[in-house]
């Protein structure tokens, strides 16, 4: 018997996915590459590997480089990831549901780094574009999750038939 996927088990399908994307790519960073010991690999003129531990959130902003702000860092976390899952549960469209998983497993991945390392393993360096900050898969998933959201929330056109899915 065939079954669809409802759209909770979408986004925590899109979040397992950004999770272990995440989480592959700064074990490679870390074990292969060994960033840490490089510090700085370029790849294209634009474009390099540059290892950060980003002890604040997003962009380096609101440095928590104690044990205790690290700790506020990773419950805050998880509220807001709490929060999307209750969100994520009474989803109506497919794609509220896969920007909403996109951000969910971000934002586990880079609270999982706080636990592990004290800080977040950033190394995605577009300074070459004057975008000054180092970021991860994480954060981008975060980022186009948000951006795709909000611009879901103000576009969406309203389906008279839902886009839910019976169990």
């Amino acid at each position: 018997m065939k079954r669809d996927l409802t759209l909770p088990q979408w986004g925590a399908l899109v979040a397992m996915a950004v999770f272990v994307l995440d989480r592959l790519s700064k074990w490679w960073i870390l074990n292969i590459v060994d960033l840490p010991a490089r510090r700085s690999v370029e790849i294209l003129p634009f474009f390099d590997l540059s290892m950060v531990w980003n002890e604040g959130v997003s962009f380096g902003m609101f440095q928590a480089g104690t044990v205790a702000g690290r700790t506020v860092l990773v419950i805050f976390s998880l509220l807001v990831v709490g929060f999307l899952v209750k969100w994520l549960l009474e989803a109506e469209r497919w794609l509220q549901a896969v920007f909403l998983g996109m951000i969910i497993g971000g934002a586990l991945g880079n609270a999982l780094d706080r636990v592990i390392y004290g800080a977040v393993v950033d190394f995605l360096d577009f300074s070459g574009l004057a975008f000054k900050w180092v970021f991860n898969v994480a954060d981008s998933a975060i980022s186009t999750g948000v951006a795709l959201l909000v611009f879901d929330a103000f576009f969406a056109k309203e389906d008279p038939e839902k886009d839910t899915q019976s169990e």
